[in-house]
């Protein structure tokens, strides 16, 4: 049977936190984006070894065996602010639906929905207190109202009763969700820098911001050299931001995000024999995660196509789990021709760290990680103790970190 973590979790206890921590100055912390983003520094790691060239030369850098693929997700204004009577000011930022579940039809509903929420002056918002939002659309007055379903679990209500799509209402009334270091409101800059040229599917509260390095010229590089490139959706939640508070990391409760499994999708990747580069982590948490769901289906432990399915943090972790890439995503494939369906949405909570086996990524284009994160292990999942030489050498060159800075493409070659 498949691994439950419960009574077969490996031995991680010598990974601890503090193991991969390194010194970043607060002025080594991107602010804002280059004007043109593809101008943005690129270390390229290749089986050791170090070189410094621009993002724009990504292309020439690549394998020529390469797949790329993107993660598609659009961020949306997800941070609502609403003012009690007495002008405390409470802030809402949405990080998934429950009431309906999938992202999409919460956005996509115009009545009402429910959310689960990171809340800011969440005490002193009161159980039985609504708040309400008035905006002003088409010269027309519209109130969302914000209730409590579960306190305990963050768990808000909204309801209005304009008609409007609640991602109109997003639209007009919500704030976009910047990274909490960047220490600053967003700007009317940020709304078209803070989001990459080919997203397409809105539902995410933060960015896949590797690709925010892509701009048409390297795109149209990319074909030119006729390098493919495949799109997929994950929704990035809040959770990539949440600090790991356990010194032993695998104790760490891993954030759930969607992600949408399509049957066209999971084909081409079949079709392609080829060398994979996630571009961003999220991209690389689909990757390994639609292995996951392959290898659960081959196991018995999902068959009912009807639900969402949910991958756990752990499910790559047993040794016994030795299906080739093809036979898991066959699995997918067949259960959902077998079953008609075109499209399948669920959730992961995957958990790659140090000691984990890549079975569909050789390599990732990722940005500079904040030390001591699910992020930073992931990282020294992929290269070992190669990132802190790596690290080391983007302080020393002056490289910019996190979400707006530059970026790393990690080429380890030993997988």
């Amino acid at each position: 049977m498949a691994f439950h973590p419960q009574s077969d979790l490996p031995d991680f206890s010598e990974i601890k936190l503090s193991d991969y921590h390194y010194e970043l100055p607060p002025e080594r912390i991107a602010k804002f984006p280059l004007e043109t983003r593809d101008e943005s520094r690129l270390l390229h790691y290749d089986k050791g070894t170090i070189r410094h060239n621009n993002f724009f030369k990504l292309p020439e850098l690549l394998p020529e065996n390469s797949l790329l693929v993107f993660n598609n997700t659009k961020v949306v204004k997800a941070r609502l602010y609403f003012r009690r009577a007495t002008g405390a000011l409470i802030e809402v930022l949405l990080l998934n639906p429950s009431q309906p579940s999938e992202i999409q039809l919460a956005l996509h509903t115009d009545t009402s929905c429910t959310w689960n929420c990171i809340i800011g002056n969440k005490k002193r918002w009161k159980e039985d207190e609504v708040l309400t939002l008035v905006l002003e659309l088409g010269g027309k007055e519209h109130t969302l109202e914000a209730s409590w379903v579960n306190k305990a679990e963050n768990e808000v209500h909204f309801k209005w009763d304009s008609g409007l799509f609640f991602s109109k209402i997003l639209e007009f009334s919500g704030k976009l969700p910047l990274p909490p270091y960047l220490n600053r409101d967003a700007t009317e800059k940020d709304l078209l820098q803070y989001q990459t040229v080919y997203a397409k599917e809105e539902g995410a509260v933060a960015a896949p911001t590797a690709g925010l390095h892509f701009t048409p010229r390297v795109i149209r590089e990319l074909n030119s050299k006729n390098i493919p490139q495949l799109e997929v959706t994950l929704h990035v939640g809040a959770g990539t931001f949440l600090p790991v508070k356990e010194e032993e990391v695998a104790k760490h409760d891993m954030h759930e995000e969607q992600l949408v499994i399509e049957l066209e999708k999971i084909e081409a990747l079949l079709a392609h024999d080829r060398q994979i580069i996630p571009v961003g982590t999220t991209a690389m948490r689909f990757l390994e995660s639609i292995y996951a769901l392959g290898a659960l289906i081959l196991e018995g432990e999902i068959n009912d196509i009807s639900a969402p399915f949910k991958i756990p943090s752990f499910s790559l972790y047993d040794p016994k789990i030795t299906y080739s890439k093809e036979q898991s995503l066959h699995a997918i494939v067949d259960l959902m021709k077998s079953r008609q369906v075109n499209r399948w949405i669920g959730e992961t909570k995957i958990y790659i760290l140090p000691g984990y086996t890549f079975r569909l990524c050789q390599g990732i284009i990722t940005n500079f990680h904040m030390p001591e994160t699910t992020l930073m292990l992931l990282v020294a999942a992929l290269v070992g103790d190669d990132w802190k030489e790596i690290y080391q050498s983007a302080l020393d060159e002056g490289y910019r970190f996190l979400s707006y800075g530059d970026s790393s493409l990690l080429l380890p070659g030993s997988i």
